[in-house]
């Protein structure tokens, strides 16, 4: 039962990282201006008094409040909350077990820390609201998400039986800095979206028709500001809405052609072969999925399947990191 509450837990994380980048995308971030209820409601038809007056205050349906909004956020809500009750029995089980997971090499603190990172996406989720959106918060809010989903991958991994690779393969400092520059790219990822950056550069594969564009780094990767501002209050300039896109460009092809070589070295590994090839299309679709992000226009089906495909990838890169962690034959 452990074994299998685990599984099911990372299949759920995965669709709670899903909607809630739907939610970004979909500017409902603000749907209900409050947490963890929806105007002091616990749905948004409870709510829909004070959801109608909000949507005539802004002028329309187009605005950040909107019925539609306001579910999509509340949706989030609910499945956020009962992947913290998984974890939380995840957790329970863990110490109730622990002699024998401390026989099978296992310890509880590993469930234990996720417990804890799952209440601090909680207080995340809150600031998310509270602050209006705050770029550095809603970054940190991807982050802890997807966080959740590679601990729960790497706790699944250890509830499944590993084949011992050869001393000789020498691969695991060459998988770790795959899977630090994949997190790397993905933070970059965050902040464009996060900032509304997306469309900063509608051209491939030149940005502004240039390979190096007028560009502002310095406001454009300030930290502590408020959305569409710099920290001095005044509006971000589409010069650091520029910096923020190309960097995600550049990071991508970095990302690519390191994670394209780790996969053919790891490739040559017979017991790893199959999954050398899972990361290889995983690889190749998140390519495909960003050109398509520019061409398209930010098409709301293409911009959810790149941050699911970057969830799949980092999935199968902790996969491999914690295969390669198999003590070797003698």
């Amino acid at each position: 039962m452990f074994k299998n509450i685990i599984l099911f837990t990372v299949g759920f994380a995965l669709v709670v990282v899903v909607v809630g980048a739907f939610v970004r995308l979909t500017n409902a971030g603000l749907g209900c201006p409050d947490w963890p209820g929806c105007y002091g409601q616990l749905t948004p038809a409870h709510a829909a008094q004070d959801i109608a007056q909000a949507v005539q205050a802004q002028g329309g349906v187009h605005g950040p409040v909107s019925v539609e909004k306001a579910w999509h956020e509340m949706l989030h809500r609910y499945l956020a909350a009962t992947l913290g009750v998984l974890i939380l029995i995840i957790a329970v089980m863990a110490w109730v077990q622990r002699e024998r997971l401390a026989y099978e090499g296992q310890s509880p603190w590993l469930p234990s820390a996720l417990l804890l990172l799952v209440l601090f996406q909680a207080a995340l989720g809150m600031w998310t609201v509270t602050l209006l959106l705050k770029p550095v918060i809603v970054t940190l809010h991807l982050l802890g998400g997807l966080a959740t989903l590679a601990l729960l991958t790497w706790l699944a991994m250890r509830q499944l039986p590993q084949g011992e690779l050869p001393r000789a393969t020498g691969l695991r400092r060459w998988a770790g800095l795959g899977l630090a520059l994949l997190v790397a790219q993905i933070t970059l990822g965050g902040w464009v979206s996060t900032n509304y950056a997306a469309l900063a550069c509608i051209d491939l594969p030149t940005c502004h028709g240039a390979w190096a564009p007028e560009m502002d780094f310095q406001h454009g990767f300030q930290l502590l500001r408020e959305l569409g501002q710099t920290a001095a209050g005044d509006k971000l300039s589409y010069d650091a809405l520029t910096a923020i896109h190309w960097s995600h460009r550049v990071g991508a092809i970095v990302v690519t052609l390191y994670l394209a070589w780790l996969t053919g070295l790891v490739a040559r590994v017979p017991q790893l072969r199959t999954l050398a090839v899972s990361v290889g299309l995983l690889l190749a679709l998140q390519v495909t999925l960003g050109v398509s992000n520019i061409l398209t226009g930010l098409n709301l089906g293409v911009a959810v399947g790149h941050n699911a495909g970057a969830a799949l990838l980092l999935m199968a890169l902790v996969v491999l990191n914690c295969a390669l962690c198999v003590r070797p034959r003698s």
